[in-house]
Parts: structure tokens; sequence; C-alpha cells
């Protein structure tokens, strides 16, 4: 496809991975979408007049377009006694670190940087948003915004811990760090039908990274404006809102992979998921629609749920999501000397 190129050859697949499919272009499409489909759905569920009724006609895409514009040209107003460096700087390794994922979590078998602990370093990139929100807090110097950080800082202990627990749990039974090895290992039974645990506590732990409700916790409006944003406006204010858009959209490609058999179809079906990877682009779409399937069902829950006080938040991590996680792993190693290891 790419002989033309040459010597630059194997830098064009890793590079459009990454910038366009299922990278930043796509990303990008995915999240208008899903952010105009978060609003509709909570404008249908809670009866909110702006959803229902602004730009009927056209499903109310004008509000998603207004407010990518009024972030575009909005003022860009740095606090006196921010940490200036920090305050421009921090914005955008959020989205490098949303972004970076995409690179090593397959989509098919011809997107996939070529490494063999993928999946250990798409966790690792996804797992450092968190810390930088800590420094958000720190580099904007309001008193809100470092409440806001440090409930984060609180939240990271109690979660990211169940949630690696869950992706050993997996690994344990692929018994592999490669994303693109355990797909394939799927083609006979998806992961999620041998530990359904697992699959559990990696959506919950998952949902309280990104913030969505109802772990919309350091972003309490209603007693810290906007947690450890609350300094930003204009375009980082929009960016610093929509990297958790993007970081779900990279939790949802890893589940996906890790647990519904990334581009392979339902259980049962093996033959057939075989034959769709030499379909060009097809075992890409299948991936992202299933991805997009899960952050349908996690943006829903904002209609549906209230949010959490912090205790209550810390709480369910350690109390709920650690034991639920160490059974997911003690299942794991049960299948293994059962023999039922992928």
């Amino acid at each position: 496809m790419f002989e033309w190129l040459g010597p630059l050859k194997p830098f064009i697949p890793p590079l459009f991975h990454i910038l366009v499919f299922p990278g930043l272009i796509t990303l990008l499409v995915v999240l208008l979408i899903i952010i105009w489909l978060e609003r509709k759905i909570a404008g249908k569920v809670q009866l909110r007049y702006g959803p229902l009724y602004v730009s009927k006609r056209i499903g109310g895409a004008l509000q998603t377009i207004s407010d990518l514009l009024r972030y575009t040209f909005q003022e860009i107003i740095p606090p006196r006694e921010a940490d200036r460096l920090g305050f421009i700087l921090i914005p955008g390794l959020m989205i490098g670190f949303s972004v970076l994922p995409l690179a090593f979590i397959p989509v098919g078998e011809y997107f996939p940087l070529a490494v063999n602990v993928s999946l250990l370093a798409a966790v690792a990139l996804i797992a450092l948003n968190p810390l930088l929100i800590v420094l958000v807090g720190w580099a904007t110097s309001n008193k809100f915004a470092v409440i806001g950080s440090l409930r984060e800082a609180f939240l990271i202990v109690s979660y990211e811990i169940p949630f690696l627990i869950s992706v050993l749990s997996m690994i344990i039974i692929y018994n592999s760090l490669d994303l693109l090895e355990i797909v394939g290992k799927q083609a006979t039974v998806w992961g999620v039908v041998l530990n359904p645990l697992a699959a559990i506590v990696f959506l919950i732990t998952a949902a309280r990274s990104t913030g969505r409700f109802p772990f919309e916790i350091c972003e309490a409006e209603s007693e810290l404006i906007m947690g450890p944003y609350t300094e930003y406006s204009g375009l980082f204010f929009g960016i610093v809102m929509g990297v958790s858009y993007m970081e779900l959209y990279a939790y949802s490609l890893v589940f996906v992979d890790l647990f519904l058999g990334g581009w392979l179809p339902a259980t049962g079906f093996a033959l057939t998921g075989i034959a769709l990877i030499d379909r060009g682009f097809l075992p890409g779409l299948v991936t992202v629609g299933k991805a997009f399937l899960i952050m349908v069902v996690m943006v829903f829950l904002r209609s549906v749920y209230p949010r959490y006080r912090v205790d209550q938040g810390i709480r369910i991590g350690w109390e709920r999501m650690f034991p639920i996680s160490l059974a997911a792993l003690f299942l794991s190693m049960g299948l293994v000397m059962g023999g039922v290891a992928l």
C-alpha cells in the first residue's frame, strides 16, 4: 500500500494511526458526536429545554458549534499568581497523553504500532492524565482549584489500583501484553465472558478516571465551581473539558480489545471474525463502533445518577472496587489453573 514511499514506509502506518484513524481526526469527530449525544440524552431524560428545542430542526447541532466558536475566540486570561509555564503547558500535555495511547491500541491488523507490550504502553500513558489534573490545580494558584486537585489525588489512589488489578487479571488469562495477540485469542470466546468481574471493575474505574457521573467529583460546580479548571477560559477551557472525552475514547478502545474481541464479531462466529481481518478499514470501523457504544453508555450515566461526595467515591473505591478486583484476579488464576486460559 505504501511501497512508493521507500525508506519512509515504516513511519507512515503509525502516523496514520495517530493522526487519522483511530487517532486525532477520528477522535475529534467522535468527540463532537458524543458531546452532542450526551446533551440530547440528558435533555430527553431530564426534560431540559435547551438541548431539546435549540435549533430543533437540525437536532440541536448549533449548540455544539456555537460552543466550539465561543471557546476558540474567547480571551485566555492567566491568573496573576499562577505558574504561567505550567498553566499554559499542562493542557497541551493532557491532550498529548490522551492521544498518544492510540498509537498502541490496535483496531485491526494493519494499524497498530508494532510493539509486543502495547497493552502496558497504552495503560501507562492513559494513567498519566490524572496526575496532570493534580498539577493543573497547583499551577493555577486558586484555592478551589487546589481543593479539586486534592480530591483527584485521593480518588486516583482508590481507583487506579483496582483498575490496574482488573487489567492484570486479563493479562493472566491471555498470557500476553500484546493487544494484537490478545484480540486474536478471543476468536472463540470474548474476555468479558471469561472474567465479567474484571470487565465491571474496568468500566467503573474508567468512568471515575474520566469524570463521568456519578464520579464528577473534582469538578463539582455547586461547591468548587469547576475544580482544577476554575481559572481556565477560552480555548484552554475547551481543551481541559474535552480531554476527559478523549480519555474515555482511549479507555473504550482498550476495553473493546481486552473484553469484547476487538474487531472480531460475537462469540461463536470465529471464522467470520478471522475473515474480517482482511477487509481494509472494516476491522477498524467495527472496533471504533464498539468503543462508541461503550462511550454512549458512559455518557448516559449523567442523565440518571447524582454526583457522589468525595468520601463516598473513595469509600466505593476501597470497599467495593478493590475487593471485586481481587476476586477478578483470583478468578483469572482459577481459570488458568483449570486450563481455561486462552
